[in-house]
């Protein structure tokens, strides 16, 4: 499945229409009707629910007179409130006259008419919000504004149609106020805004319904559109588990990072690796805290690397050999320390050709070493936070998140590596400029030891044998998979690391079995 942003849609509407032969008018019924029977379906158990529609003047208002006619050809009572009828024109002038030569019933938008509404408002009543659609950016201006801020002060459901009104469907920013939906019924692809910023705010469950613009179009114009994860993209991304395989079969991943201030981090990815699947995991951790790290997690394999006051020594990667691993993930724990940068050079130049995971810290200490990794023989994933994606670029967090997609891919393109931007809605670029958009993540997942974990379950996948990219989108939506649902158990506030990794055990379980 893919995304789309405003000019997309618009080619692809175009296409439709001019290329194809379907007129605008049937592709907005075809809409209408679709959303229509979506309404229906959310209120099958309780058949005397009111409807009321709110309509503006472009073609998400078209959708709106359509969805209004055919709730009440389907007996239900429906209100159509209008914001502005002056200047409608097109596909929406048709479907309105419509709609008024039927005489069905339409209330304006007008301040004298403000109190009734308000007392249907506070009815039990779905909303269904068509005032702007895609077509949205910056400010809002009246009277759109106050009636968002009239249906966003209601208790009852709100479905939007597209797109929340007030949400750029491009960048998924709220420059004012926006519509905060229960559902979103979108067209043909969901819309790029859907996870960016503050769109995950605004959009509640999401749905594409089918209006006769088919997906195949995207081909035709070649457009070059983000992928959405899907559950099924990440089980078939899994890497396969021969049944007669053994210990070395499935991989060796080496797990550099820990210090004296952070001596759980690197266990959380030496545990996620082994619990997903890797054959064997090796913790390289100062020896200092060895011992507190094998008493934690005696199931993997150790190597006390030397020290200097608590952080590793920038001569314990030299004269190692790395031949016989098949991963490295390095970072987790390993905090900021001097001679770091030296000690982080000194891996890359001993390092022989295998898988590179980079997390944390180990990214602050890798960031001006960026022509050593982008020629370097095997796959290199940087997973950043935006915090640590601006520190690589040395920008602000606020550019990072007002730019995920593109600063992501031009990252990834520049430096010829993968590149995983976390966040609400995780980013995965890959060295080809390919862009998949992970739509699941909650804030049950905002807690340290989070990021420990995917860094260990892409590791164990690319141990495993799972190309980069399959790795990281089955990692990556599992992970936020497992978050999501531990915390219907222990709530948002009460997930843990531990839980992820015990919820992704769930998961491939599940996964594997059904």
């Amino acid at each position: 499945m893919f995304a789309v942003g405003r000019e997309d849609m618009r080619q692809m509407d175009h296409y439709a229409i001019e290329t194809l032969g379907l007129p605008g008018a049937i592709l907005m019924e075809n809409a209408g009707m679709k959303v229509t029977d979506e309404l229906l379906k959310l209120t099958r158990d309780k058949p005397d629910t009111r409807f009321l529609v709110f309509a503006g003047a472009g073609n998400n208002g078209g959708d709106g007179f359509v969805i209004a006619r055919r709730l009440q050809d389907e007996g239900k009572s429906c209100m159509l409130i209008v914001t502005n009828t002056s200047s409608l024109q097109g596909d929406a002038k048709v479907h309105y006259d419509v709609y008024k030569n039927r005489k069905l019933k339409m209330v304006p938008f007008i301040e004298e008419l403000i109190p009734d509404i308000k007392l249907l408002l506070s009815e039990n009543v779905i909303i269904v919000d068509a005032l702007l659609g895609t077509g949205c950016t910056g400010k809002l201006r009246e009277p759109v504004r106050s009636v968002i801020e009239l249906i966003n002060s209601s208790r009852s459901r709100v479905v939007s149609v597209d797109i929340p009104s007030g949400v750029n469907s491009d960048t998924g920013e709220v420059a004012d106020i926006a519509i905060r939906a229960d559902h979103t019924i979108t067209f043909v692809a969901p819309k790029v805004g859907f996870f960016l910023q503050q769109g995950p705010e605004h959009i509640g469950e999401w749905k594409v319904v089918d209006i006769s613009v088919p997906s195949s179009i995207a081909d035709e114009l070649t457009l070059e559109l983000p992928q959405v994860i899907t559950e099924n993209n990440a089980i078939h991304a899994l890497p396969k588990r021969p049944k007669h395989g053994h210990k070395g079969t499935f991989g060796h991943v080496l797990v550099l990072g820990g210090s004296k201030s952070y001596v759980g981090a690197p266990i959380f990815t030496a545990k996620a690796a082994l619990h997903s699947g890797a054959g064997l995991v090796t913790l390289g951790v100062p020896e200092g805290i060895y011992p507190m790290a094998a008493t934690q997690f005696p199931e993997a394999l150790f190597w006390p690397m030397a020290e200097t006051g608590g952080h590793l020594a920038v001569t314990s990667c030299e004269q190692e050999s790395f031949n016989s691993y098949d991963v490295v993930a390095v970072g987790p724990g390993l905090s900021r320390f001097a001679g770091g940068e030296e000690w982080m050079k000194s891996l890359w130049h001993s390092l022989d050709g295998q898988a590179v995971v980079v997390d944390a810290d180990g990214l602050y200490l890798s960031r001006d070493l960026l022509d050593i990794i982008s020629v370097y023989d095997g796959p290199v994933v940087f997973t950043p936070h935006p915090g640590e994606m601006g520190a690589l670029l040395n920008t602000t967090v606020q550019d990072v998140e007002a730019n995920r997609l593109d600063i992501a891919k031009q990252f990834a393109l520049e430096h010829r590596l993968y590149l995983v931007l976390k966040g609400h809605r995780t980013v995965i670029t890959t060295p080809e400029g390919e862009v998949y958009i992970n739509p699941l993540g909650s804030s049950a997942l905002g807690k340290g030891g989070s990021g420990d974990v995917l860094t260990g379950l892409i590791a164990s996948f690319l141990a495993q044998g799972a190309k980069p990219k399959q790795a990281l989108i089955a990692a990556t939506y599992l992970h936020a998979s497992a978050g999501e649902n531990q915390s219907a158990l222990h709530s948002e506030y009460g997930v843990t690391a531990p839980d992820i990794i015990e919820g992704s055990r769930k998961l491939l379980h599940d996964w594997t079995t059904n």
